[in-house]
């Protein structure tokens, strides 16, 4: 028999990056894990979670799966950023709604979005909100809501973090910029200028931070916000290094370094979704933006951190990118 905590969470979004890393570290908890998904099937490493079908849209759909849940992990986005103006605050206000019903912790997986110019380089739990762009304000006013639904039955746990990588990352640009799915990397595209620091968060060290945050729930305000260092690079560039140092040690040619093609972006923009999601996104890459991370290691006394050369391997054999 599977051992258990006694804890129950449910995951939306658990078939993508962070929201399957969770669940997974998770399981190994023994907590009891509900993933709420649109589809059949799962995950291999997810084969252990109890599937059920629904659909974040549906309010309905989510209280059902919240029943008995202790934590709801908040991990679901508009595929491609697709109408992340219609789709993604209906979504927040089911998965609030549902936690308020059972009194559960909503884990909202934040991002730098939420953050413009005027509170980098160096970004703390209590940096102004001023963002630039469209997804920007909509990150504002999820956690807007989050802050609200603390003071009315729910609790919130926020932990933000950079750009991320490693397994099942889904959309992201590690696997959407700099390497190509499922190709042998003979070229790497970089997005920002080479020293350009530059922060990443690797999913399996995103997931231990959740679950060592959670099993100290007792001790967490109502409204929680830490912020995930992860991999500060100085010079930004380092993380296309890594890329050729990993290929090389497993046998490959060392990949070039090119420019990552922003004309393009700007070209296809009109037409491309995500090219103008990527576009909007761009000034990320051209300054400095660093998460302190000093609230979460005096809470925690460290922060889970895989060694880059390893984490960026595994990352790459599990987009196909290196032999198994």
């Amino acid at each position: 028999m599977a051992k258990t905590n006694g804890k129950t969470v449910l995951v939306v979004g658990a078939k993508g990056g962070v929201g399957g890393a969770v669940a997974a570290r998770l399981l190994a908890d023994g907590w009891t894990v509900k993933a709420l998904a649109r589809g059949r099937g799962s995950r291999a490493d997810l084969a252990t979670a109890q599937w059920i079908q629904g659909d974040a849209m549906n309010a309905a759909d989510v209280a059902r799966a919240a029943a008995g849940a202790d934590v709801i992990v908040h991990a679901v986005n508009p595929p491609g950023y697709k109408d992340w103006d219609k789709l993604v605050l209906p979504m927040m206000d089911n998965t609030i709604a549902a936690a308020k019903a059972v009194g559960a912790r909503i884990v909202l997986p934040g991002t730098v979005y939420n953050y413009g110019p005027d509170a980098q380089p160096d970004l703390t739990e209590e940096s102004p909100q001023n963002p630039v762009t469209v997804k920007g304000g909509i990150r504002v006013a999820m956690e807007r809501r989050l802050r609200q639904a603390s003071t009315e039955g729910a609790r919130v746990l926020i932990l933000r973090c950079g750009d991320f990588f490693g397994p099942h990352a889904g959309n992201n640009w590690f696997g959407q910029g700099l390497v190509k799915p499922g190709k042998a990397v003979t070229s790497i595209s970089y997005p920002g200028p080479h020293a350009v620091g530059h922060a990443w968060a690797y999913l399996p060290d995103v997931a231990e931070t959740v679950a060592r945050l959670l099993a100290r729930e007792s001790e967490l305000a109502a409204f929680e916000t830490f912020h995930f260092g992860g991999h500060w690079l100085e010079r930004g560039v380092d993380m296309a290094r890594a890329i050729q140092r990993v290929v090389v040690a497993r046998g490959g040619r060392q990949p070039t370094i090119t420019t990552f093609p922003w004309w393009l972006v700007t070209l296809a923009s009109p037409f491309v979704t995500m090219f103008r999601e990527l576009r909007e996104m761009r000034y990320l890459w051209q300054r400095p933006v660093r998460l302190e991370n000093a609230k979460l290691k005096a809470f925690l006394g460290s922060e889970p951190h895989t060694p880059l050369d390893q984490a960026v391997a595994t990352t790459l054999t599990d987009a196909g990118c290196l032999p198994a």
